[in-house]
């Protein structure tokens, strides 16, 4: 029997059940498993894609929703995956299409590798930022940030869910209420008895990754990182926006090295709402 061509092949939601040929395909491509990752975005989003009829997926991404359940407010787009022996034949693009078409009017967000933009720009996506990953061991030095943080307790989620929503804008709480289970650590910066930011430090592979990371200034965001790092015994790894130079020098300075830049694009809007200058790092840069 023929094998069906790639244009024939359908695409289909992805569940749970999906989580080991999720890993297989970031594997494929040279990517880490990220098993607790992917689980946590086929739990939190929707999940779309393309099996192999030899097995596995051809290809996969996610798509996380905020806002009203009814009107999502933004989508963010992520995982986006080709196999690797289906690459160049235009499985993405008609996977992003399909995406696209279901989310309608939905405004979109992603962030793009240098690899992955041109196709996105060929969808309509614009470029509206830029973050760069930093890795390393965060080591001390220099002056200690004079901000009080806290390890966060099940009474502060309301008031992390609307520092949130005020920072990105839209309401997040499908995807902020799991971070307890999600995260290993979970802290706030606290003043006079009021949260003024809050970061979590989620385990991938052998790394801590840093987000989110909302704060009111940038010693808030340093006295979090800081906090964050007293304890762990993993390097760390964060995703921040270009437009925070001097949390970005910090950081580098307490030996985080920049990795890669990725461009942040929008379709649908000009701009992502919220406040940036609270929004130091993404959760995860297929989230958002």
């Amino acid at each position: 029997m023929p094998t069906p061509s790639l244009t024939a092949l359908p695409i289909r939601p992805l569940t749970l059940r999906d989580l080991t040929a999720c890993a297989d395909l970031s594997e494929d491509r040279g990517w880490p498993r990220e098993e607790h990752k992917w689980g946590f975005l086929l739990t939190a989003g929707k999940g779309y894609g393309i099996d192999d009829p030899d097995g596995g997926l051809v290809a996969a991404c996610v798509v996380t929703e905020y806002g009203s359940w009814e009107r999502p407010a933004l989508g963010a787009i992520g995982m986006v995956l080709v196999a690797g022996r289906h690459a160049r034949q235009g499985v993405g693009r008609r996977l992003m299409r399909h995406v696209v078409s279901l989310m309608g009017t939905t405004p979109l967000t992603l962030y793009a590798t240098p690899f992955g933009r041109p196709l996105y720009e060929e969808l309509g996506f614009k470029v509206t930022g830029q973050s760069k990953m930093l890795r390393g061991r965060f080591t001390t030095g220099g002056p200690e940030p004079r901000v009080a943080t806290r390890p966060a307790t099940a009474e502060d989620l309301s008031s992390i869910l609307r520092l949130d929503e005020e920072a990105f804008g839209v309401d997040r709480m499908p995807l902020i209420a799991r971070l307890p289970s999600f995260a290993d650590q979970l802290r706030v910066a606290e003043e006079d008895g009021r949260i003024t930011g809050y970061t979590a430090a989620w385990p991938n592979m052998d790394t801590h990754v840093v987000g989110p990371l909302i704060a009111r200034d940038t010693e808030t965001a340093k006295a979090l990182i800081t906090s964050l790092a007293a304890h762990t015994h993993r390097p760390l790894r964060t995703d921040i926006d270009i437009r925070h130079e001097e949390l970005l020098a910090w950081a580098e300075a307490r030996g985080l090295a920049p990795v890669t830049d990725n461009a942040v694009m929008t379709y649908g809007i000009t701009d992502l709402p919220g406040d940036w200058k609270r929004r130091f790092a993404p959760l995860t840069v297929a989230a958002g």
